[in-house]
């Protein structure tokens, strides 16, 4: 991020000077992203994937701390929550075999955080929420005890000034209160992120909010939550509800977007757009300043030769939107969208295929002369609902889509419309260079899991349902599922061969 965080009491000086540089920042944005030439190169994607540590009895391990010290790894990095880490893959360029690239490098990677968990008797699991997690997983010692996490808990505290709400309706419908916003934890997420070009960013970002929701409806690998029945990707909900900063039963709760969200609107006019709503519309959490002038590049070339923007990227960082711009100075800095929709697990190709589906279809269809009438009929009301369709009933989901330039949405279950956008991803990814055996091979895996209706949410439910039907105690049968669902993800195949065990 460039900005180092050692403490984590604030006062109102700090955030004074904190708000000043954030609009300092914006105007320097916007200069930057007007500069002929900035961000222009090759495109390519990069991955950040979260994963749950686990002990012998498929239980969670607060050991993320030590796994993290043991891998000496700058891309191994601790999660909010003391039961999960993060690894960061390099960029590859998206052409010839990107997937197959990331892939390898997330296996080699995850070998090496296992290999570290071992040590302190956890295995790593990539899957979207630990079955396992009960509430005595989320008391004051679950948040990881460094400066940042200390302080987000506390700025999302402060803001709410209340307890924390967590209502999530399904077949076991959820409702509880919580003092602090430790249930953030319980997600894990698989995020991809893909460079653009300033001009190009507007359509693509477009592109891929309207696909987000049916990519997430055959992703889904979250449909329990300390033991109840939810959602398909219960972490959407569940993400949501435990870092809402608004004050509960006040105007600020019906009048002010939420921290987490979907987003507010189709964007017109480019990334700054979402920089400068990020400013006007949330409170800063993190008011650390950096030294020197906001607006001005370092003179150290091994730092970028644009402005840091310090300031700006750290606020921005923490309104959690499922897409969100990302301004890098690395180098001679560039742009890139984040897709952060997309769950852990259950396998690193099943990941791959999400991606691979979600990229390819955002490229074609950004690149559409035909988008920006598209998208006037196609209210952005309507691709917030799918969104959380998509998530809560998975592939049986009706979302709303037009099937035409300038026509009407029409309903469509969920698997009939990703089965019918096939070939808008298979197009994109093979404009940007991608090998035709490499989209064959993942948008194969996509296509077969869409065809099959077997999600990792799915194979979950159906598990814990034999296991039920079998006389198989609950917490038992979660148990049991959990180690069968490491087994198979170790394996490697994707989750549509998964066998159903009793």
């Amino acid at each position: 991020m460039g900005t180092e965080i050692h403490r984590d009491d604030f006062d109102e000086t700090d955030f004074a000077r904190f708000r000043e540089r954030l609009r300092t920042s914006l105007t320097t944005l916007e200069e930057v992203l007007a500069r002929p030439g900035f961000g222009e190169g090759e495109r390519t994607l990069g991955a950040e994937l979260e994963l749950f540590l686990i002990g012998d009895r498929a239980q969670p391990l607060p050991v993320s701390p030590e796994v993290v010290r043991d891998a000496q790894d700058p891309q191994v990095t601790p999660e909010m929550g003391v039961y999960t880490v993060e690894l960061s893959t390099p960029p590859v360029v998206l052409a010839d075999r990107p997937f197959a690239k990331l892939g390898a490098r997330m296996r080699e990677m995850m070998d090496g955080i296992r290999a570290q968990a071992a040590k302190h008797g956890a295995r790593a699991v990539p899957i979207s929420i630990l079955p396992t997690l009960d509430r005595k997983h989320f008391g004051a010692g679950s948040i990881t005890d460094l400066p940042r996490y200390r302080a987000l808990a506390a700025g999302l505290r402060r803001l709410r000034d209340a307890p924390f709400q967590i209502c999530i309706d399904g077949p076991d419908p959820l409702e509880l209160t919580t003092s602090g916003p430790a249930m953030e934890g319980a997600n894990t997420a698989f995020q991809i992120h893909v460079q653009v070009t300033p001009g190009e960013f507007t359509p693509l970002f477009n592109a891929a909010m309207m696909l987000t929701g049916p990519v997430l409806a055959a992703a889904g690998n979250s449909p329990t939550f300390l033991g109840h029945r939810l959602w398909h990707e219960t972490r959407i909900a569940l993400f949501k509800q435990a870092g809402d900063d608004r004050p509960p039963d006040s105007a600020a709760t019906t009048m002010k977007p939420a921290r987490i969200s979907f987003g507010n609107g189709w964007v017109r006019d480019g990334a700054a757009e979402l920089f400068h709503e990020s400013v006007a519309l949330y409170e800063p959490i993190l008011p650390v300043c950096s030294e020197g002038d906001p607006a001005a590049a370092p003179s150290d070339p091994n730092h970028g030769r644009v402005p840091q923007l310090n300031e700006l990227r750290l606020h921005h960082g923490t309104v959690w939107k499922w897409n969100r711009p990302i301004y890098d100075p690395a180098g001679a800095g560039h742009l890139r969208i984040e897709l952060r929709a997309l769950p852990s697990g259950p396998t690193i190709d099943d990941m791959l295929a999400n991606a691979a589906f979600l990229v390819g279809a955002m490229l074609d269809l950004g690149s559409d002369p035909g988008l920006t009438r598209l998208l006037s009929a196609f209210p952005f009301a309507l691709a917030d609902r799918n969104f959380y369709r998509a998530a809560q009933l998975g592939l049986d989901a009706e979302l709303g889509w037009p099937l035409a330039r300038g026509a009407a949405p029409v309903v469509v279950r969920a698997r009939d419309l990703l089965l019918s956008l096939l070939p808008r991803a298979e197009l994109g990814l093979a404009a940007a260079g991608v090998a035709h055996s490499e989209i064959r091979y993942y948008l194969g895996i996509f296509e077969r899991r869409v065809q099959s209706g077997m999600t990792g949410a799915v194979w979950q439910l159906r598990t814990l349902e034999a296991l039920h039907s079998g006389g198989v105690a609950p917490d038992e049968a979660r148990r049991r599922m959990l180690e069968s669902y490491v087994r198979h993800s170790d394996g490697g195949q994707p989750v549509h061969a998964w066998p159903v065990e009793k």
